[in-house]
């Protein structure tokens, strides 16, 4: 199947009990014929708790992004990880995305599904069974390109046995990834171990070392100061090893890094890199920007520090209704661990849309306090007011999109004034 088919089959899936919030009377209808009616978030069947995520915000934020790296000259491969949305990734590629940046050999089987042409797996692959798959993608296309990471010797002695005993005729291009410190997650923590490892690489005929990588955001307390020495630290390791003749086997030099909350750092000191050999793909990866949130990513986007380039606008909603109120100045909503991100912080009440007549407030003086499996346990401030009555609609902002995706398979797309023009479809 085509990517063009592939995509377009998505609004050819039927609605039924697997998707959480459509409305019931839409049941056997395809995708593509629900949004095609263009019905009401609130008044069109749908029910509660229902993820939307905006239409507006959504082209805003990749809009910004394509104009940032534009302007900083940094190629972008945006962390498809944390939506897994094959439309989400086709509007990114639509605006300019290099490709798109996976995590695990699963995540790429998704991408190859929906037809993304090049890859960058931000994790060293370990897995024979997976590596045989990918060297399969890799001999059946030859436009296919996937970088990956390596981050030990053990690692590269596993690659090459697997890919010796699938008998794979293309080279894995892989970059060295060099970890953000004592402390921090994966990657290597010396460039002398970073040395030993492209050696390692170099003595096999499955592997093509192009670049190094690695995440900033994995630095130990991370501020400013300490996120641009590792950087300077990595992009001094793309240097030493060009010095050393270890990229004469490509013709493209590859330079990664890029979190959503420090890619400014990664563009000014990106910005930096001397003139080498041959020419550097300056690979950005941020991911969360897509949606952006309430909470987390927006108090650590750098477009706080650097307003006059952009600004990011939430682009979710999860909209429950108020079904118990038990005690004075408790509520609780039908939405809770299920539905919600809460592993960076609790939702935030936001608005208050009154069952009665449809009209809408600030969610002033309520807050989330607690998370139950399908419950919001609402605190009523002094002010809230009467606070809102049971079958009210509250509208939550969240946190963290990594964790708000994988909770809804489907998700409305709603313009802004409510109307759902069409479905998100996730895989997780």
């Amino acid at each position: 199947m085509s990517a063009d088919t592939a995509l377009a089959a998505l609004a050819d899936e039927r609605v039924d009990h697997r998707f959480k919030g459509l409305p019931p009377d839409a049941d056997g209808m395809t995708l593509g014929e629900l949004a095609a009616q263009r019905r009401p978030l609130f008044t069109g069947g749908f029910t509660t708790p229902v993820l939307a995520l905006s239409a507006e915000a959504v082209e805003n934020n990749i809009g910004v992004m394509e104009r940032y790296c534009a302007q900083h000259g940094l190629a972008f491969a945006p962390h498809g990880k944390t939506c897994m949305a094959p439309q989400l990734f086709e509007q990114q590629l639509g605006h300019g995305a290099w490709g798109i940046t996976a995590a695990v050999p699963h995540q790429v089987r998704v991408y190859r599904a929906f037809g993304v042409r090049r890859i960058f797996l931000a994790n060293q692959v370990v897995d024979a069974a997976a590596l045989r798959w990918l060297a399969g993608e890799l001999d059946a296309d030859p436009g296919f390109r996937l970088v990956t990471y390596v981050d030990s010797v053990r690692g590269v002695e596993l690659m090459d046995r697997a890919l010796t005993d699938c008998g794979a005729s293309r080279p894995v291009e892989v970059v060295v990834e060099l970890g953000g410190g004592e402390g921090a997650r994966t990657g290597v923590r010396t460039e002398a171990e970073c040395e030993q490892i492209a050696d390692a690489v170099a003595a096999t005929s499955t592997l093509r070392l192009v670049g190094v990588a690695g995440y900033e955001g994995e630095v130990p307390e991370a501020d400013g100061e300490r996120v641009r020495a590792w950087l300077r630290r990595l992009t001094g390791l793309a240097v030493a090893f060009d010095r050393a003749g270890r990229f004469a086997d490509t013709d493209e030099i590859v330079v990664s890094a890029g979190g959503s909350a420090w890619f400014d750092a990664v563009a000014d000191v990106f910005a930096e890199l001397p003139e080498l050999s041959r020419p550097v793909l300056k690979l950005l990866r941020s991911g969360a920007y897509v949606s952006h949130d309430d909470a987390h990513y927006r108090r650590l986007t750098p477009f706080n520090r650097v307003p006059e380039e952009g600004a990011l606008q939430p682009a979710f909603r999860l909209w429950a209704q108020v079904v118990s109120r038990p005690a004075p100045g408790q509520a609780f909503l039908n939405a809770g661990k299920r539905d919600a991100a809460y592993d960076l912080g609790m939702p935030s009440p936001l608005v208050v849309r009154s069952a009665r007549d449809g009209s809408e407030r600030p969610a002033d003086g309520i807050t989330v306090t607690k998370l139950s499996d399908q419950h919001a346990w609402l605190e009523l401030g002094a002010d809230a007011g009467a606070g809102p009555d049971v079958g009210d609609w509250v509208a939550l902002g969240l946190s963290h999109p990594c964790t708000i995706f994988d909770k809804w398979q489907l998700i409305p797309l709603v313009e802004a004034d409510g109307t759902v023009v069409d479905f998100v479809r996730t895989f997780f």
